[in-house]
């Protein structure tokens, strides 16, 4: 699906959109030094004297994060490269203790790959990854905490990073979200990094242009920083296309330039003058050799990787039948694959995606809930399954068990034997409630009799409503027709 845009003397614009995605890597220490990663920390708590730049210091590397980038590599089909270089990057931040911040450059762990993307219309695009280069974070600057200063926090300082180029092969806001989710859903499948953008885990830098429809020539790029949502994303690719096609519209030139989106307003603004390569005068890090790994290395990884999303999609669409949306649904977070899987090794694959995609993530959206603070684990939802399944309950009850359920925490059996909700299935009990609700309503008994049969639903609405929704409705439809409503 074209994503076009139109300029106000009648040009028609495309948007050439490439990403970088700064992923936290999933590790308990940094990537130079032993200091924690939890998030939350009090402020400084986890800085140690490597973090902070103290003289003397040397950086050493953590074999976990060298890990988890092959792992990713893996992840996205790109070639690992046996060996690679740190550098130093050399630009000031006043969150930046080394005046350097250590990175990959010419020689990066993890070249070129490729993942593929699922677009509106359900067709899709693969777009190409140029590199993943290892590199640590930065610290934190807090401008709000004094009237006068600004603050510092190091406890991000040193935290090793995924940074993944993408070359520029998305050409509209929802390719651009939509690439990251799909690269979010590979790293949580890995267990490579939580994708979690609230906690600044993952940051995404866009890369826009635009250019007239049929020139080849890209046009002259800025680059958005720090995007943390997919909304965000999307809203701040839109509002620079359109910026930038503005202003060659107006007779300006576009600059090339890093900006920052305003998420209140939905604008982008000036941060500073685009830097190239040459501005950060990389070298070679002399405290670190270049890192040397085997293939033996690469490939017991290899064997280790989890089903990715892709492949784990297709499985439930080919052999659980699943519609392809709800299994888009359920691979696009790992938390769900996990709560999914736990049901499916009890009840039937249909069955589940319905009381996990409709009935449960329905109350979940609504309340503003996720997995973490949720009471109802898989093991609950699968115990008001074995009472629908059993015939204890009806759909429909089950739909009031499961309020209860999210807002108390108590089982399903709990809930039913406490307040009296099992379904009534004692053919005499059911019979008079019949009885009653005919005898109470003779001219429809009649209509019915006369050939009205749709009034057959009537009668069925009548009796559920008469047993307070415990009938069993299976066995008022069999009763009806066989002892009360033969013609």
């Amino acid at each position: 699906m074209s994503y076009l845009l139109q300029g106000k003397n009648n040009n028609t614009y495309e948007v050439v959109i490439g990403c970088e995605i700064h992923a936290q890597i999933a590790s308990n220490s940094k990537l130079f030094s032993r200091s924690s990663t939890t998030f939350g920390s009090e402020q400084n708590s986890q800085v140690s004297l490597v973090d902070c730049a103290m003289p003397g210091t040397l950086p050493t590397l953590n074999a976990k994060c060298v890990e988890q980038a092959v792992k990713t590599g893996l992840g996205i089909n790109a070639k690992i490269n046996l060996e690679s270089i740190f550098d130093r990057k050399n630009y000031f931040y006043p969150d930046l203790p080394q005046g350097y911040q250590i990175s990959q450059f010419s020689h990066p762990i993890v070249g070129e790959g490729a993942v593929e993307i699922e677009l509106e219309n359900g067709e899709k695009k693969t777009i190409n990854i140029e590199r993943i280069h290892l590199e640590q974070d930065a610290g934190k600057s807090i401008h709000d905490q004094h009237p006068t200063l600004s603050l510092i926090d190091l406890n991000r300082s040193g935290v090793g990073l995924m940074e993944i180029v993408s070359k520029p092969d998305m050409s509209s806001p929802f390719e651009a979200s939509q690439y990251v989710k799909t690269i979010r859903a590979i790293m949580r499948s890995l267990g490579t990094c939580d994708g979690d953008m609230e906690k600044g885990n993952l940051r995404c830098d866009a890369n826009i242009s635009v250019r007239l429809v049929g020139e080849s020539k890209l046009g002259t790029r800025c680059e958005i920083k720090n995007l943390n949502s997919m909304r965000n994303i999307s809203r701040a690719i839109e509002f620079e296309a359109k910026r930038q096609i503005e202003l060659i519209e107006n007779g300006s030139a576009v600059q090339q330039e890093t900006r920052l989106f305003d998420a209140i307003t939905g604008e982008t603004r000036t941060m500073r003058s685009k830097e190239d390569a040459m501005d950060y005068r990389y070298f070679p890090d002399p405290d670190l050799p270049p890192l040397i790994l085997t293939q033996e290395f690469v490939d017991n990884i290899k064997k280790s990787l989890n089903e990715l999303p892709q492949a784990r999609k297709k499985r439930y669409v080919e052999e659980l039948l699943i519609a392809e949306y709800d299994a888009s649904v359920i691979t696009a977070d790992e938390q769900t694959i996990a709560y999914f899987e736990e049901l499916i090794k009890k009840h039937e694959a249909k069955l589940c995606v319905t009381w996990l995609t409709v009935e449960l993530f329905g109350r979940m959206n609504k309340l503003s809930l996720n997995f973490e603070n949720l009471k109802v684990k898989a093991s609950d939802l699968i115990n008001l399954l074995d009472l629908i399944k059993s015939g204890e309950i009806s759909g429909k009850i089950a739909k009031d068990v499961l309020d209860i359920m999210i807002e108390t925490g108590d089982s399903a059996s709990q809930i039913v034997e406490s307040k009296g909700l099992k379904q009534v299935s004692d053919i005499g009990a059911l019979e008079k409630i019949i009885q009653e609700v005919l005898k109470n309503n003779p001219e429809n008994l009649a209509k019915y009799q006369a050939g009205d049969e749709k009034l057959f639903g009537f009668f069925v609405g009548q009796i559920m409503k008469q047993s307070k929704g415990q009938a069993n409705p299976q066995l008022v439809n069999k009763i009806l027709k066989e002892k009360f409503l033969v013609k």
